[in-house]
């Protein structure tokens, strides 16, 4: 995997929406939070733009992102916020000149997209919480961020109080994010390939029997076949029908993961939690789980 240079302070930092639309007003407390970190910010053309729900056209949404791409004053990448619409833009995005200068890709949620394409193709990426609301979130959120985008040594380590989670220790490059951007991407060109790998999944606002559903599928893929490990962060409000389900989210991973011997472990800090811990994806990491203790370190 390569590895984006990491920042320093001066260094400038690009904006931009890949998906729902935002306005600047809104991102002032993370305006306010890079000039303390003592980054320069660049806006793009996506930052205030409407089209619908989306921060502008695709066309407009790609072009800001590409312009991101090829700035060689513009070091990393933070998507705003998530919603959905990057799966529109992918494939109209030109890779080739980032793939010889890397920049570090910052977001979560529908940037799954983004963190899934770029570690198939070897690039790091960061899975973190977005401009948007990183003022709500706890202070590790931010920490955690900052950590890694300066490049210093980090290591997560938290109780999974879930009761189900399984031992054991693991090591292999982190790879995930949003279980369903994960599902709707099965089949594509930006199609995880999961073996040997640490998994790490989480979802907002799905039903039960959807999780079901897109577990199932992703079993069908063979996304745990020759899995290393398994993080599950945050299942967020979930919802059932009038007929439950019968089985909390966890404990459908738990169902779909039996037949496996790999660790699994619940309740990490990160997703749409309030506690949102930055991640790098395409990184060599280690997982440890004994009990309800769980140690991620980032090996290399």
């Amino acid at each position: 995997m390569v590895t984006p240079t990491y920042l320093q302070a001066g260094d400038t930092i690009g904006i931009v929406s890949t998906a729902r639309k935002v306005n600047k007003t809104e991102l002032q407390p993370a305006l306010d939070l890079l000039e303390r970190w003592g980054l320069k910010v660049k806006l793009g053309e996506s930052i205030g733009a409407e089209k619908d729900q989306f921060a502008g056209e695709d066309a407009l949404r790609a072009r800001d992102f590409q312009q991101m791409l090829d700035d060689e004053q513009v070091k990393a990448i933070w998507c705003a916020r998530g919603g959905y619409g990057t799966v529109r833009i992918i494939d109209l995005l030109d890779f080739q000149k980032f793939a010889a200068n890397p920049k570090w890709i910052i977001g979560y949620s529908d940037i799954t997209v983004l963190h899934a394409h770029l570690n198939g193709r070897g690039v790091e990426t960061l899975h973190a919480q977005m401009p948007l609301d990183i003022d709500k979130k706890t202070a590790e959120t931010a920490t955690s961020l900052k950590e890694l985008l300066f490049g210093n040594a980090f290591t997560i380590r938290y109780t999974d109080t879930s009761g189900i989670s399984r031992n054991g220790s693991a090591e292999g490059v982190l790879v995930g994010g949003n279980l369903s951007v994960l599902y709707s991407l099965c089949g594509s060109a930006s199609q995880l390939d999961t073996a040997g790998k640490i998994l790490f999944l989480e979802d907002l606002d799905e039903y039960l029997y959807h999780v079901d559903r897109m577990l199932q599928n992703l079993k069908r893929n063979g996304y745990f076949n020759s899995l290393n490990g398994l993080i599950i962060g945050g299942l967020t409000d979930m919802n059932d029908n009038t007929i439950p389900y019968g089985k909390t989210a966890e404990e459908i991973v738990e169902e779909i993961v039996s037949k496996y011997d790999f660790p699994v472990c619940y309740h990490f800090p990160a997703g749409h939690v309030k506690d949102n811990r930055a991640l790098i994806m395409g990184r060599n990491v280690q997982l440890i789980v004994t009990g309800p203790d769980v140690t991620l370190h980032f090996t290399s």
